[in-house]
C-alpha cells in the first residue's frame, strides 16, 4: 500500500510538472507570437539627410567559383542607400519590397516566420524608394557595406541609413550561394550551399572554406566598384551620373563582413578607409597587413583571456594594428557589446522574456538600439575624418554621450 502511494505520488508530482511545462511553453510562444506581430520601427537616422534607396540585379560574365554548377555567371542583389532632400510627404518605404517578402518569409518554415522572428512587414524603415539624390554636392563618398556570415544585407538597414544621413552612398549587396538567401527582383529564390557553409566544418577544412569565400567576397567588392564606376559615367535613370565620388571609398562589414573589409583594403588601393566590425582577420591581410585609416570596431562581452581561440583572434588583428601608423588606426571597444547585435536585431529585439533570457546567458549587455547608436556614431565619425583629404583617423573618437566607448591604445 506505501509502494502504491508512492508511486501515486510520482505520478502525480510528474503531471504537475507537465502541466507547468506545458504552461510555461505556452507563455513563452504568446509571448513570441506578441512581438513577432507588434508594429517596430528601426531608430531613426541621425545625420542631415533623409534617405533614399534603390536596389540592382547585376551581373556580368566572370564565372561564379561558388555556384554550384560550374560555368555559373556572377550575379548580386545590390542595394543602395543614399541622402536626398527632407519631403514631409514622402512615404518610407517597405524594409523589404513585398514580393520579395513573401518569398523570403515563405523559405523560413513555420517556427522561425510565426514565432522566433518579427514579421518583417510590421518593420518601419526610413528610405524612401527611388528618391532623387540630393542635389546640395557635386558627388558624394561611396561607402560598401558587407554582411555578416550568411545575413541578408537588409540586416544592415539601420547602420546604411544611418550613414546615407550623414552624406555617403552606402552599396551592399547579396551573394548568390554564399548569402543565406537571396531573392531577386524576378521571383527567383537561391539559398546558400552547405559547401559555402564554414559553420559546419572544424580545423583545416574551415580556414579552407574561409579563405575560398573570403576571395570571392573580396572579388565580388571590386566587381561592384567596376560597375559603380559605370554608373557613375551613365546612369540610364540620371541619379548617379557624375554623382559618386569614388575617390573616396569607404569599405566596412561585419563579422565575417569585417574580414573582408579588411582583405579588400589590404590589397586594392581603391579603399581609401575601411572599417571591421567584431570580425576575425583571414587571409594574406595577416601577414600584409593594412595602410589605409582602417578602425577595428570590437564587442565588449565577457573575458576571453583564457580562451585560446579569442586570443588567436585578437593576436592577428594585434598584430596589423601595430604595424599601422599611429595617424591612420583605431582599435575601439563598446563594452556590452554583443556579436550579433550589430545587426538590425539590436533593434528589433524588443521581449523583455527573450532580453533578460539572452542577458543571462551572456549574449546580451547594453540595450541593443544603443549598441546601433553607438556604433552608427563610431562609422560616421570615422569616415568623416578617413576619408577626408588627410586620412587621418579621429583619435578622440570618445564622446560624453557613450560612456562605453572604450579606445585601446
Amino acid at each position: 500500500m506505501n509502494r502504491r502511494r508512492v508511486l501515486g505520488a510520482i505520478f502525480k508530482g510528474f503531471a504537475v510538472l507537465a502541466m507547468f511545462l506545458i504552461l510555461g511553453l505556452s507563455a513563452l510562444l504568446v509571448t513570441l507570437w506578441r512581438e513577432h506581430r507588434t508594429p517596430i520601427d528601426l531608430p531613426t537616422p541621425t545625420g542631415p539627410f533623409a534617405v533614399g534607396r534603390v536596389v540592382y540585379d547585376w551581373s556580368d560574365d566572370a564565372i561564379d567559383v561558388l555556384a554550384p554548377t560550374p560555368g555559373s555567371k556572377r550575379e548580386l542583389l545590390v542595394w543602395i542607400w543614399y541622402p536626398t532632400a527632407r519631403r514631409p510627404a514622402a512615404v518610407p518605404s517597405d524594409y523589404l519590397p513585398a514580393p520579395q517578402r513573401a518569398l523570403f518569409t515563405a523559405t523560413r518554415g513555420i517556427l522561425l516566420s510565426k514565432f522566433l522572428t518579427r514579421d518583417l512587414s510590421k518593420v518601419g524603415a526610413h528610405s524612401v524608394a527611388d528618391a532623387r539624390l540630393d542635389p546640395g554636392r557635386q558627388a558624394y563618398p561611396v561607402v560598401i557595406m558587407r554582411a555578416g556570415a550568411s545575413l541578408e544585407i537588409w540586416n544592415y538597414t539601420a547602420l546604411a541609413e544611418d550613414l546615407a544621413s550623414h552624406g555617403y552612398v552606402v552599396v551592399g549587396f547579396d551573394a548568390p550561394y554564399r548569402t543565406g538567401v537571396v531573392v531577386f527582383p524576378d521571383g527567383k529564390v537561391i539559398r546558400r550551399t552547405p559547401e559555402n557553409n564554414p559553420e559546419l566544418v572544424s580545423g583545416q577544412e574551415l580556414k579552407r572554406r574561409a579563405n575560398r569565400l573570403l576571395a570571392a567576397w573580396t572579388a565580388d567588392i571590386g566587381f561592384v566598384l567596376d560597375r559603380l564606376q559605370q554608373l557613375n559615367v551613365s546612369d540610364s535613370s540620371g541619379m548617379f551620373t557624375g554623382r559618386l565620388d569614388l575617390a573616396h571609398v569607404g569599405v566596412f562589414g561585419h563579422s565575417f563582413g569585417g574580414a573582408t573589409a579588411a582583405q579588400f583594403c589590404s590589397q586594392d588601393s581603391r579603399c581609401k578607409a575601411g572599417i571591421d566590425l567584431d570580425g576575425s582577420l583571414h587571409g594574406s591581410v595577416i601577414q600584409s597587413g593594412i595602410h589605409q585609416p582602417f578602425m577595428f570596431l570590437l564587442s565588449g562581452l565577457g573575458d576571453f583571456s583564457s580562451n585560446s581561440e579569442i586570443q588567436e583572434i585578437v593576436g592577428d588583428i594585434r598584430s596589423v594594428y601595430e604595424r599601422m601608423p599611429p595617424d591612420r588606426r583605431l582599435w575601439v571597444v563598446i563594452q556590452g557589446a554583443g556579436h550579433f547585435t550589430f545587426s538590425d536585431d539590436g533593434a528589433l529585439l524588443k521581449s523583455q522574456l527573450l532580453r533578460a533570457a539572452l542577458h543571462r546567458v551572456g549574449k546580451l549587455g547594453i540595450d541593443g538600439r544603443r549598441q546601433l547608436a553607438i556604433t552608427s556614431y563610431c562609422i560616421h565619425s570615422f569616415f568623416d575624418a578617413g576619408l577626408a583629404p588627410l586620412g587621418a583617423v579621429p583619435l578622440n573618437i570618445r564622446s560624453p554621450l557613450y560612456s562605453e566607448i572604450q579606445v585601446v591604445e
